[in-house]
């Protein structure tokens, strides 16, 4: 979907997420290369009027990496609210961020980030439009990446889920979202 707001000064929410696959040696994290930046980057995208983070991230997960959420967890804090009466626990992102948009001017994502693991390659081929350059990084790959292959937020990110989230969050099935 294209910008909510258009003025300066304004801002869209987003929600994005990394994915760690968790089936091999290490884990890895699989990137996409943003076909209009040219970095490797998380996936999403901006939140329609209609949908909440969690309904965003999805639809962007299926049509940008092929996966239907039941093939995904979510990392989660071990301590968090977990029930509220007459309303909907949405997940805790990993971070939650404003930003500028490159090449936009005066144009800010207010972004919701999510962390997913999964032992399983994508159920689905890329929806059409999509960067088909996907990739799986381990820490250390993430790490040497020059900063014009990955957008230093996006590294930041990615290291803070490795060495933090990973071994101190749980992972929760998706259909308990």
């Amino acid at each position: 979907m294209a910008h909510i707001h258009t003025k300066p000064g304004q801002h869209d929410h987003t929600a994005s997420a990394y994915i760690v696959r968790v089936d091999g040696n290490e884990p890895r994290i699989m990137l996409h290369r943003h076909k209009l930046d040219r970095v490797y980057l998380q996936f999403g995208g901006h939140v329609e009027l209609d949908e909440n983070p969690w309904q965003t991230l999805i639809h962007e997960l299926r049509e940008e990496a092929g996966y239907d959420i039941s093939q995904l967890k979510i990392l989660q804090p071990k301590l968090r609210l977990k029930q509220l009466t007459k309303a909907s626990i949405h997940p805790i992102p990993i971070c939650y961020n404003t930003h500028s948009v490159r090449n936009a001017k005066k144009h800010y994502h207010t972004d919701s980030v999510f962390a997913l693991t999964t032992q399983e390659s994508p159920k689905h081929s890329l929806a059409e439009g999509e960067s088909q350059d996907l990739r799986l990084f381990t820490r250390q790959e993430i790490s040497d990446l020059p900063d014009s292959e990955i957008f230093p937020m996006a590294r930041e990110m990615a290291l803070f889920i490795f060495d933090q989230v990973l071994p101190n969050w749980e992972q929760i099935p998706t259909k308990s979202i």
